[in-house]
């Protein structure tokens, strides 16, 4: 995702960094490789020659040439400037008091319109809302059994109306969510290779029959410049209230979609990273801009660590410190950050781990997560709850059982004894703090506690998260400081 643009840029700044104080050439000179990245990314020329203006227009003030860090100022200027291009803030979906609720879905045949359903109608189920998914692409083979197969793996209602007109079909889905109670109807149109009349009437006729609430048009990320003539033409005739963009993931370059506010005015609404129903996220232009540019998205990964905490495992880690860290529970640890989008999610959010990334060629080995499962799930319950009976010898018919060395189970292993001494040395915080305040042995001032290591973290410098999904380093860090707060304060 806008992996080539993201190098780019940073190359830039990295070059007005070792200069220190900044010449008018400079910043000439920076604005036209930011040009020529943009332009390679597949952004719109225009979109391109307004943003470059503005941002060189305002780094050749003397605010920004004589300060003390011009560099950084610069990046802030381009960070402010992105971040406008994008939307400013983000564009939530507006609900009406109707009963229910329509959202129409528009766009061309292989933009993605049908998993976007699926996807929104995923996010709004678990928003708290009823959703409905009409079939409404009576052209293409199989659309609407697509269509019902997707809706039944995440339990959501398709209404299908075969061998009606789609118009009808769309009428006939919003009586079906009246009389089913079904607060929201999503109706997937139909799409076309190429834009045509015959499509344009039908998402009028659709759009002038159900009087939608919300009219998203479907977007794929890979279709490049062409997809700014695609939005424009859709914006004349069904004046869509916003864009979901597809695809985001499968395109190293991705700058048709930063054109698309430029041009259209219309706010992205979503974008999808992925295939599975949860890989619909809420547009955000301002982390999106820092992503870009390399400082990370943090905000985001705390909030799919929120997510994939829930209340079994928030329990899990009062057990925990009372009881010890099993393998049952690290085996639980690489469920949640599974579910948080994998290491390679992880460290695309992180400050400059896009680039990082991108440095090793966007390789990273997902399959350790598969592996380490295998090893947990050959190890007997006993032994899952107890690894400290695991000697020499079951380590070997662990491995043999995995289908992996000896080495690599070790390595297992020693990072569960590393998590396990952890929660060791919580508890004992947390006796002190409530005996009084007595020193134990680890208890010394001053000393520092280092979160340990969930498996395959390690490899990608993020050894320090151990704790995501049941409690996460968050909440862990918060107790440990407000046991230590107690301890100073008895003292």
């Amino acid at each position: 995702m806008f992996d080539s643009l993201s190098d780019r840029l940073n190359d830039t700044f990295d070059r007005l960094r070792g200069k220190g104080k900044l010449t008018e050439a400079d910043i000439t000179s920076a604005m036209r490789d930011i040009r020529m990245a943009l332009l390679e990314a597949d952004v719109n020329f225009k979109v391109v020659k307004e943003f470059v203006a503005k941002t060189k227009e305002r780094c050749m003030t003397a605010e920004v040439m004589e300060s003390l860090s011009p560099a950084q100022n610069v990046v802030k200027i381009v960070l402010d400037e992105l971040t406008e291009m994008l939307g400013s803030t983000e564009s939530k979906l507006v609900f009406s008091n109707r009963i229910p609720n329509v959202i129409m879905l528009v766009g061309l045949q292989g933009s993605g319109k049908t998993t976007a359903a699926v996807k929104l109608a995923y996010l709004l189920k678990k928003q708290g809302r009823s959703p409905l998914l009409a079939a409404c692409d009576v052209y293409r083979p199989a659309a609407a059994d697509q269509l019902a197969t997707l809706g039944g793996e995440i339990g959501v209602p398709v209404f299908r109306g075969d061998g009606a007109h789609p118009v009808d079909i769309a009428k006939g889905a919003i009586q079906e969510a009246v009389d089913r109670l079904r607060d929201v109807v999503i109706v997937d149109t139909a799409g076309r290779l190429q834009i045509d009349e015959q499509m344009m009437q039908e998402a009028v006729d659709i759009k002038k029959a159900v009087k939608p609430d919300q009219v998203l048009m479907v977007v794929d990320a890979m279709t490049g410049q062409d997809i700014v003539n695609v939005v424009s033409t859709f914006a004349e005739r069904t004046d869509f209230d916003g864009v979901i963009i597809s695809k985001l993931d499968g395109d190293a370059r991705g700058g048709g979609a930063l054109s698309v506010r430029q041009v259209t005015g219309k706010p992205i609404k979503f974008v999808s990273m992925g295939e599975k129903p949860d890989s619909l996220e809420p547009f955000y232009p301002d982390r999106m801009a820092k992503r870009i540019l390399g400082m990370g998205d943090v905000v985001g990964i705390i909030e799919k660590a929120q997510e994939a905490a829930d209340a079994e495992q928030l329990e899990a880690a009062e057990r925990m410190l009372r009881e010890g860290f099993t393998m049952n529970d690290m085996l639980d640890q690489m469920k949640a950050v599974k579910k948080m989008g994998g290491m390679k999610g992880i460290l695309g959010m992180l400050p400059g781990g896009q680039r990082a990334l991108n440095q090793m060629g966007g390789n990273l080995d997902e399959g350790i997560f598969d592996k380490n499962e295998a090893i947990i799930m050959s190890m007997t319950k006993e032994e899952r709850l107890r690894p400290s009976i695991i000697n020499g010898q079951r380590r070997a018919r662990i491995a043999k059982g995995a289908g992996v060395t000896p080495t690599e189970v070790n390595s297992l292993m020693k990072q569960w004894g590393e998590m396990n001494k952890m929660m060791g040395r919580m508890r004992t915080m947390a006796n002190q703090a409530q005996a009084g305040g007595k020193k134990g042995k680890k208890g010394k001032k001053g000393k520092k506690m280092r979160m340990p290591n969930i498996p395959g973290l390690d490899a990608m410098g993020l050894g320090g998260m151990g704790g995501l999904g049941t409690g996460g380093p968050k909440s862990d860090m918060d107790l440990l400081r407000q046991m230590e707060a107690q301890m100073r304060n008895k003292k």
